[in-house]
């Protein structure tokens, strides 16, 4: 099911939530990941403070993915104001 983040603290509720759905606990999925279970409930409890490519891990190991995309149902105004700042792709 797709979710849509608005705040760091949406991420750590999925992490927490795929980790339990997953049947692991924080050690074991740490453990799996290379990183320490306090590294794991930090990720869960302050998201922002994850780094992409450990986030990025522990998406794989709980079997999610990371997607980016444009935001659904924006004014014009604020796309176009987007588009001209936005890299090409």
């Amino acid at each position: 099911m797709p979710h849509t983040l608005v705040t760091p603290i949406q991420m750590g509720q999925i992490l927490k939530t795929a980790r339990k759905t997953s049947q692991l606990s924080q050690t074991k999925l740490a453990s799996r990941v290379g990183l320490s279970q306090s590294r794991i409930s930090a990720f869960e409890q302050q998201p922002e403070n994850i780094g992409l490519g450990q986030l990025l891990s522990v998406l794989n190991v709980l079997g999610l993915e990371l997607t980016i995309q444009p935001r659904q149902n924006t004014a014009p105004q604020a796309q176009l104001a987007r588009d001209s700042d936005a890299p090409e792709w």
